[in-house]
Protein backbone atom coordinates (compact mmCIF):
# COMPACT_ATOMS: atom_id res chain seq x y z
CA UNK A 1 0.00 0.00 0.00
CA UNK A 2 1.27 3.30 -0.62
CA UNK A 3 1.38 5.60 2.65
CA UNK A 4 0.11 8.51 1.64
CA UNK A 5 -3.16 6.98 0.85
CA UNK A 6 -3.53 5.45 3.91
CA UNK A 7 -3.06 8.45 5.75
CA UNK A 8 -5.58 9.91 3.60
CA UNK A 9 -8.01 7.60 4.03
CA UNK A 10 -7.47 7.51 7.88
CA UNK A 11 -8.01 11.74 7.72
CA UNK A 12 -11.02 10.94 5.99
CA UNK A 13 -12.04 8.29 9.06
CA UNK A 14 -10.23 6.38 11.69
CA UNK A 15 -10.07 3.06 10.95
CA UNK A 16 -10.24 3.57 6.81
CA UNK A 17 -6.25 3.31 6.56
CA UNK A 18 -6.15 0.14 8.97
CA UNK A 19 -9.11 -1.35 6.93
CA UNK A 20 -6.96 -0.30 2.92
CA UNK A 21 -3.67 -2.63 4.82
CA UNK A 22 -5.76 -5.22 6.04
CA UNK A 23 -5.45 -4.63 9.14
CA UNK A 24 -9.31 -5.56 9.68
CA UNK A 25 -9.64 -5.66 13.65
CA UNK A 26 -7.61 -2.81 13.95
CA UNK A 27 -10.01 -0.55 11.77
CA UNK A 28 -13.14 -2.20 13.00
CA UNK A 29 -11.94 -0.82 16.55
CA UNK A 30 -10.92 2.27 15.49
CA UNK A 31 -13.87 3.26 13.95
CA UNK A 32 -15.94 1.87 16.93
CA UNK A 33 -14.09 4.38 19.10
CA UNK A 34 -14.53 7.17 16.52
CA UNK A 35 -18.27 6.45 16.82
CA UNK A 36 -18.23 5.83 20.60
CA UNK A 37 -16.26 9.57 20.95
CA UNK A 38 -18.56 11.47 18.70
CA UNK A 39 -21.32 10.36 19.92
CA UNK A 40 -20.27 11.00 23.35
CA UNK A 41 -19.01 13.92 22.65
CA UNK A 42 -21.66 16.13 20.64
CA UNK A 43 -18.94 16.15 17.75
CA UNK A 44 -21.90 16.35 15.07
CA UNK A 45 -23.42 18.94 17.24
CA UNK A 46 -20.58 21.15 17.85
CA UNK A 47 -19.59 20.45 13.84
CA UNK A 48 -23.22 22.01 12.84
CA UNK A 49 -23.21 25.19 15.10
CA UNK A 50 -20.01 25.95 14.27
CA UNK A 51 -20.17 25.76 10.93
CA UNK A 52 -23.20 27.77 11.29
CA UNK A 53 -21.75 30.14 13.41
CA UNK A 54 -23.35 29.69 16.33
CA UNK A 55 -20.16 29.40 18.64
CA UNK A 56 -22.05 29.49 21.87
CA UNK A 57 -24.19 26.83 21.18
CA UNK A 58 -21.34 24.32 20.32
CA UNK A 59 -19.36 25.23 23.61
CA UNK A 60 -22.72 24.35 25.53
CA UNK A 61 -23.12 21.27 23.77
CA UNK A 62 -19.26 20.29 24.06
CA UNK A 63 -19.07 17.24 26.42
CA UNK A 64 -15.08 17.52 27.07
CA UNK A 65 -14.54 14.64 28.75
CA UNK A 66 -15.33 12.68 25.76
CA UNK A 67 -13.97 15.17 23.13
CA UNK A 68 -10.11 14.99 24.48
CA UNK A 69 -10.28 11.55 23.47
CA UNK A 70 -10.62 12.17 19.71
CA UNK A 71 -7.29 13.54 18.96
CA UNK A 72 -5.61 10.86 20.09
CA UNK A 73 -7.71 8.39 18.74
CA UNK A 74 -7.32 10.31 15.46
CA UNK A 75 -3.84 11.06 14.71
CA UNK A 76 -2.85 8.09 16.61
CA UNK A 77 -4.95 6.05 13.76
CA UNK A 78 -3.68 8.16 11.08
CA UNK A 79 -0.11 7.50 11.96
CA UNK A 80 -0.88 3.78 12.64
CA UNK A 81 -2.27 3.68 8.96
CA UNK A 82 0.89 5.40 7.49
CA UNK A 83 3.24 3.25 9.50
CA UNK A 84 1.72 -0.03 8.20
CA UNK A 85 1.84 1.08 4.58
CA UNK A 86 5.66 1.39 5.24
CA UNK A 87 5.76 5.09 6.27
CA UNK A 88 7.60 4.89 9.25
CA UNK A 89 10.96 4.67 7.63
CA UNK A 90 12.39 7.10 8.90
CA UNK A 91 13.50 8.25 12.13
CA UNK A 92 10.94 10.21 14.58
CA UNK A 93 8.18 10.20 11.96
CA UNK A 94 5.91 9.68 14.31
CA UNK A 95 6.38 13.04 16.24
CA UNK A 96 4.19 15.52 14.23
CA UNK A 97 1.61 13.10 15.10
CA UNK A 98 1.99 13.44 18.36
CA UNK A 99 2.89 16.89 19.05
CA UNK A 100 -0.42 17.31 16.45
CA UNK A 101 -2.67 15.29 18.85
CA UNK A 102 -1.40 16.67 21.96
CA UNK A 103 -1.98 20.76 20.60
CA UNK A 104 -4.69 19.71 19.20
CA UNK A 105 -5.97 18.47 23.15
CA UNK A 106 -4.55 21.33 24.72
CA UNK A 107 -6.34 23.91 22.28
CA UNK A 108 -9.87 22.24 23.19
CA UNK A 109 -9.12 22.89 26.61
CA UNK A 110 -8.84 26.33 25.79
CA UNK A 111 -10.88 27.00 23.43
CA UNK A 112 -13.66 28.37 25.07
CA UNK A 113 -11.44 31.64 26.47
CA UNK A 114 -9.72 32.33 22.66
CA UNK A 115 -10.13 35.42 20.54
CA UNK A 116 -8.23 35.57 17.42
CA UNK A 117 -8.20 39.05 16.34
CA UNK A 118 -11.77 39.73 18.58
CA UNK A 119 -13.59 36.81 17.36
CA UNK A 120 -14.11 33.27 19.47
CA UNK A 121 -13.78 30.17 17.10
CA UNK A 122 -14.85 27.98 19.85
CA UNK A 123 -14.49 24.17 20.11
CA UNK A 124 -13.99 23.06 16.96
CA UNK A 125 -12.26 25.74 14.51
CA UNK A 126 -9.58 26.84 17.31
CA UNK A 127 -8.41 23.39 18.06
CA UNK A 128 -8.25 22.52 13.81
CA UNK A 129 -5.86 25.30 13.99
CA UNK A 130 -3.82 24.19 16.44
CA UNK A 131 -2.92 21.34 14.35
CA UNK A 132 -0.86 23.92 11.99
CA UNK A 133 1.43 24.44 15.12
CA UNK A 134 1.69 20.81 16.12
CA UNK A 135 2.62 19.43 12.75
CA UNK A 136 5.42 22.15 12.37
CA UNK A 137 6.96 21.57 15.57
CA UNK A 138 6.95 17.60 15.07
CA UNK A 139 8.31 18.35 11.62
CA UNK A 140 11.27 20.23 13.14
CA UNK A 141 11.62 18.87 16.13
CA UNK A 142 12.00 15.32 13.88
CA UNK A 143 14.82 17.35 11.53
CA UNK A 144 16.75 18.75 14.51
CA UNK A 145 16.48 14.84 15.77
CA UNK A 146 17.59 13.60 13.18
CA UNK A 147 21.20 15.61 12.54
CA UNK A 148 21.83 14.69 15.78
Amino acid sequence: MNPKETLLWSIAFPGFGQLLNGKYFKGIIFILLEFMINIQSNFNKIIYFSFNGEIDKAIYHTEYQWLMFYPCIYFFAMWDAYKDAGGNKEPYSFLPFILSAYFVTVGLMYSERVHIFGVRLGTMWFPMLCVIPGITVGILLKKGLRKR
